[in-house]
């Protein structure tokens, strides 16, 4: 019997995230697969099989690959700036601060917010005519913007978003590594002379790696996936009639799957997006995991 739960039990274990998983991620990966194969309406079902056709549509598909430039651009300005932002969040927040308690659950709360309610605010913020964005810029002799019209305007505008909801949690999980970073290392550098920026270049960011590719790759997979921001920007979403745009100028392949899948019913065109759209974040995330490990594990 030891023999037997030494050898099994682990198994026992771990099988209930597998079984999750392949009831609530592996199968639907396989099955969008097999529907991007066929000529599917959301409502009619399977009209027949078509093979690759609908590969073959979107890479010719002008719609497609502005989404893709949207939501590169979008992860691009969001994600680098949010990390670094959070980096220096949570090395401020690991020195001796009064209320220390206090900041550390404040820089939580925009990520508690709902969704809805941060899109409705920075809309406000970010208005054309009467926003508060456009009254500083007026200060100091600058042109109003309209933020929705212009392509770099509105991804400025939902990459703030993001960047606003999602900085401090990532700078709680930089502060909760940190913390565990040995303080002798710290103390012997002090005694050699060395500056905090040089420790925390040589000693921090080194000690903290396992951390940085975690949020890297989080960030990477949720930076891909953009939905709720980019749509409830637009003012059409509430008529469920959302391009990303009036000119699809922040459309990302979220929202243009949901278009083609939701409002237009096709399904197997839909499916041929999600999987495009997996491709391009599994490519993504591999080949920023190589760079963020081999620059933090410079000292």
């Amino acid at each position: 019997m030891n023999s037997w739960d030494t050898r099994y039990t682990p198994y026992l274990i771990i099988a209930p995230f597998f079984l999750v998983f392949g009831i609530f991620g592996l199968y639907p990966l396989v099955y969008t697969a097999w529907v991007s194969l066929h000529d599917w309406q959301l409502i009619d079902g399977d009209q027949g099989f078509v093979g690759l056709a609908n590969y073959v549509e979107l890479f010719h598909d002008a719609k497609f690959w502005n989404a893709l430039f949207n939501t590169l651009s979008l992860f691009v300005l969001s994600t680098v700036p949010q990390l670094l932002a959070a980096l220096g969040l949570a090395a401020l927040l690991d020195r001796g601060l009064r209320g220390r308690a206090f900041w550390r659950a404040g820089v939580l709360l925009p990520n508690v917010i709902s969704v809805a309610a941060v899109a409705l605010v920075f809309a406000q913020f970010f208005g054309r005519d009467f926003g508060i964005v456009n009254f500083l810029l007026g200060l100091v002799g600058i042109d109003p913007i309209d933020w929705r019209a212009e392509t770099w305007a509105s991804h400025l505008a939902v990459s703030t978003m993001v960047m606003w909801r999602w900085t401090g949690y990532n700078a709680l999980l930089y502060l909760a590594a940190m913390q565990s970073v040995p303080k002798d290392m710290y103390e012997s550098a002090t005694l050699d002379g060395a500056s905090r920026w040089r420790m925390f270049w040589s000693i921090t960011v080194p000690s903290i790696r396992p951390t940085i590719l975690f949020t890297v790759v989080t960030s990477t997979i949720g930076g891909l996936q953009l939905f709720a921001e980019p749509a409830l920007f637009d003012p059409g979403f509430a008529a469920n009639n959302s391009t990303g745009g009036s000119d699809r100028q922040f459309q990302t392949l979220v929202l243009y799957m949901y278009e083609k899948g939701f409002r237009l019913f096709d399904a197997g065109y839909a499916a041929t997006v999600a999987w495009m759209l997996f491709l391009v974040v599994l490519l993504v995330a591999v080949v920023n995991f190589s760079l963020t490990r081999r620059i933090a594990g410079k000292g």
